[in-house]
């Protein structure tokens, strides 16, 4: 019964990271509104190495269409803004002092429906993760030995469960996301 209740808590942790990393990667897709998230992807040239833009300054959004940059070191706000402009996320940053600005751009329609195709896209990443720790623990379960039928079954059972759940949470990020995206 341990063994099972084992391989329950695994596929579990599993799921659990799929969801997350999808949470996370949904997350810095960029709606029409500013979230700090967004530069999360920006490297930076700082001190003979690339580093992410969130060591080199700190990043906030005071505004809905508005990001700032404040570099912990002067003398980069140059490199982070070159490194924010060259990034492929479509953004013009200005230096005010030392204080950088990334206005968001609104998207245009056809941008919008894009961004949604690639919303699926990550969200399908994310089910086959769900599900390939599924078919893991399936398969370990079935292969188990000295435990009744019924146990296995009620394992599997409590599997599936765990897997719709873990595949709903997906989808109502999904839901989340693309109302982000396509509201004006």
């Amino acid at each position: 019964m341990s063994n099972i209740q084992e391989f329950l808590k695994q596929a579990r942790e599993h799921m659990h990271k799929a969801v997350e990393n999808t949470r996370r990667e949904l997350s810095g897709l960029r709606s029409g509104k500013a979230s700090t998230t967004l530069l999360d992807i920006v490297r930076v040239e700082a001190y003979g190495s690339l580093v992410p833009l969130n060591q080199v300054g700190m990043v906030a959004a005071p505004e809905p269409r508005l990001l700032t940059v404040t570099p912990f070191d002067k003398a980069l706000a140059p490199v982070i803004e070159k490194a924010i402009r060259d990034s492929d996320l479509g953004l013009n940053p200005a230096s005010h002092g030392g204080l950088i600005r990334v206005p968001i751009p609104a998207l245009t329609e056809e941008r919008r429906k894009e961004m949604v195709k690639v919303v699926h896209k990550l969200a399908e990443e994310g089910r086959v993760g769900v599900r390939h720790a599924r078919g893991e623990v399936h398969a370990r379960i079935k292969k188990l030995e000295k435990v009744p039928e019924d146990e296995k079954t009620r394992a599997e059972k409590d599997l599936q469960k765990l897997t719709d759940e873990h595949i709903r949470q997906i989808d109502q990020l999904v839901v989340a996301k693309e109302a982000d995206i396509l509201e004006v």
